[in-house]
């Protein structure tokens, strides 16, 4: 009987010892990352900044400029092509000092941004039949198209329950009305894309669903009460969580259950995003606000103001900071009259950089261009040959 088991303790012991390298070699590139950066380029790190592979070269300088002067923390890419966006990618990893995190909007593939490549189904269609299996293939077929451009962080799935036929923003992005499905679906498209290396972001915390304006351009309402809210609206939330969610977007609401203050954001709020979020329902992944530059944020506060309110609220990353120069002389002045610590801010960032390292940054390599076009094609073929 001892013979049988030593293989399996040996196998045992040499797991731990590499899960424990891992860790160290982590640890030691975070610690070093973070002592390099100083403390305006530590502020930079929280921001991820608006890209498009469409822009013209005075867009792009202008964009590069900004990386190599304030070391900012990432990129969210949005309209152009594939070859361009990764020779853009390419570039803009080439000059920055500390690696970006590149995200995008690729609810429905990355052909939801880009020419050139077809759009896998909307997450409605995929609601409305038996096909949770197929799903999780989707998120690994799109995590297989953002890998090949150099993306590691995709904002999907859409978790919102559309139990609103009015709302004008969720609609077809969710997968439905009955909260079970929208929270199995929203796991099994999470799964597909974390499975294979590149992040999930459950959005739009605590609910966009049941509302009827768009938070682009106001800042919706959310009446129900916390019971309500609790049983439908951060359902989908705690079960991703149980089952691993890497990262959650914060949405701009209106939720006097949840905050006292009247027409105070939900992105802003230090009882929605840290008390509830964070101590309540126990995540300990990235936390993004949804772009600051959206009308449901912006018109509370001005930027550089909305940028240190998100952050001093429990947000690590900040979407869309619309004056980099501007939040970063907010958080000195917050810094210097003690509202901000160095602790929080150390929290955040070196946050950042644990999920930058384990998305492979630290050995980053370049997109390759050759075969792009086939490459982001084959995924849509063999999922569309799993649907037949």
């Amino acid at each position: 009987m001892l013979k049988k088991w030593i293989p399996i303790v040996l196998i045992s012991f040499l797991t731990i010892q590499v899960a424990n390298a891992q860790s160290n070699d982590e640890k030691k590139w975070v610690r070093k990352k973070y002592n390099a950066l100083s403390f305006n380029k530590k502020i930079a790190q929280l921001m991820i900044i608006r890209a498009h592979s469409n822009w013209d070269n005075n867009k792009v300088d202008s964009l590069g400029a900004l990386i190599k002067k304030y070391n900012v923390g990432g990129l969210c890419f949005f309209q152009g092509g594939p070859v361009r966006e990764a020779l853009q990618t390419n570039y803009y990893q080439s000059i920055a000092k500390t690696p970006l995190l590149i995200s995008m909007d690729a609810e429905w593939g990355v052909g939801m941004r880009l020419d050139s490549v077809q759009m896998f189904p909307r997450q409605l269609s995929l609601g409305a039949m038996p096909a949770r299996n197929l799903v999780y293939e989707m998120g690994a077929a799109i995590a297989a198209q953002c890998k090949r451009l150099g993306i590691q962080v995709n904002y999907a799935p859409v978790a919102d329950i559309n139990n609103n036929p009015a709302n004008p923003v969720i609609n077809d992005r969710s997968f439905g009305q009955n909260k079970k499905i929208v929270t199995d679906y929203s796991i099994a498209y999470m799964k597909g894309m974390q499975a294979h290396h590149v992040m999930a972001n459950a959005k739009h915390f605590p609910g966009h669903g049941d509302t009827s304006t768009d938070s682009h351009h106001t800042l919706p309402v959310i009446n129900f009460d916390r019971k309500r809210i609790d049983e439908v609206e951060l359902y989908p939330y705690k079960e991703l969580i149980k089952n691993g969610l890497a990262s959650v977007m914060v949405a701009h609401l209106s939720v006097p259950s949840l905050e006292s203050r009247s027409g105070y954001p939900s992105s802003i709020s230090y009882n929605i995003v840290t008390n509830i979020l964070k101590n309540e329902l126990g995540f300990e992944g990235l936390i993004f606000t949804d772009a600051l530059n959206m009308k449901g944020a912006s018109n509370f506060k001005q930027p550089g103001d909305i940028d240190l309110e998100a952050f001093l609220a429990g947000n690590d990353v900040l979407l869309f900071a619309e004056n980099v120069p501007v939040a970063i002389t907010k958080f000195k002045e917050a810094f210097e009259s003690g509202n901000l610590t160095a602790e929080r801010l150390e929290e955040s960032v070196k946050k950042i950089l644990k999920f930058k390292y384990k998305a492979d940054l630290n050995n980053y390599e370049e997109v390759k261009i050759t075969n792009l076009y086939q490459d982001l094609s084959i995924e849509i073929r063999c999922y569309e040959f799993q649907i037949v």
